[in-house]
């Protein structure tokens, strides 16, 4: 077997400005030692968080096109690896990417909604399609409203115990995935925190992050980004979420301190170079 970095195929959009998917999914998981292949679900000229009317390019048509040519040169993947979509036809191009790399970890970012919305392009036929996603997953990384989402709950604002956290955790394991993580979710014991469940080993996990009065686009992001280098790397589940923790909340935490304008994002270029020196002591405890 050749000696090369982990190949990870990214199924992602591409905003040109404010420091989201790609453009951060890219740098993240490079740094941590993997080769990333983007593969382009859409181009946009920025994010669609508060920057006008955006220039947006659909690019559905592209991705199997892809898919037949990195299968006809035998490009072999160790991880493929989906997040927004835009379209049913792009939940069916995933499945067929999925289905022709059975051996890769297979990681899907549910981008539905947030803050107990559902954002604007994700209609409910394409919230059910996403549940066949999640059903072959290998990790999901859904936010708390994303979570409520795939199970038909309605979002709720009160904190979670500690047995409705585990209750939700095995209600998304139902699903299918092996393994879920669950970010952004408030504990009654006044905790914020990023949960998982390892289905193979039975066990529940929690990060707890410290809460910021702000929010920037892409932390969900880079957190999966961490998490699946991490994961690549031979780190546990635990591990690999207390590092993604960790290092998001640095972004976080450093793009707070200078001021900016949360709608360009955070400052990734400030804080890469702890994750490439391995500065990041991850911070996990049992659920």
């Amino acid at each position: 077997m050749e000696k090369r970095p982990a190949r990870v195929a990214a199924i992602h959009d591409l905003s040109g400005f404010g420091r989201c998917s790609i453009s951060v999914i890219l740098p993240v998981l490079s740094a941590m030692g993997n080769q990333v292949c983007p593969v382009l679900t859409a181009v946009l000229s920025t994010h669609t968080g508060g920057f006008g009317e955006v220039v947006f390019r659909d690019l559905t048509d592209y991705i199997k096109p892809a898919l037949e040519h990195y299968k006809n040169l035998n490009i072999d993947f160790e991880a493929v690896y989906s997040g927004f979509l835009g379209s049913e036809e792009q939940v069916d191009s995933c499945l067929e990417f999925f289905k022709s790399y059975p051996d890769a970890l297979k990681i899907v970012d549910p981008v539905m909604g947030d803050n107990g919305k559902a954002y604007k392009t994700c209609t409910k036929s394409l919230q059910s399609r996403m549940k066949e996603l999640v059903a072959v997953a290998d990790v999901i990384t859904p936010n708390i409203t994303e979570a409520a989402m795939l199970l038909g709950e309605s979002f709720r604002t009160e904190p979670l115990t500690v047995t409705e956290a585990r209750s939700l955790l095995l209600k998304l394991h139902n699903l299918g995935p092996k393994k879920i993580v669950v970010t952004g979710v408030e504990l009654a014991s006044g905790i914020l925190a990023n949960i998982g469940y390892d289905g193979e080993q039975g066990s529940f996990w929690y990060s707890p992050c410290e809460y910021i009065p702000v929010h920037y686009p892409g932390c969900g992001d880079i957190f999966a980004s961490v998490l699946i280098g991490a994961m690549l790397g031979g780190a546990s589940l635990p591990i690999a979420i207390g590092k993604a923790t960790d290092f998001a909340e640095l972004c976080v935490k450093t793009t707070f301190s200078y001021g900016s304008d949360p709608r360009q994002g955070v400052m990734l270029e400030s804080v890469l170079g702890s994750l490439i020196r391995g500065d990041i002591i991850p911070k996990y405890k049992t659920l």
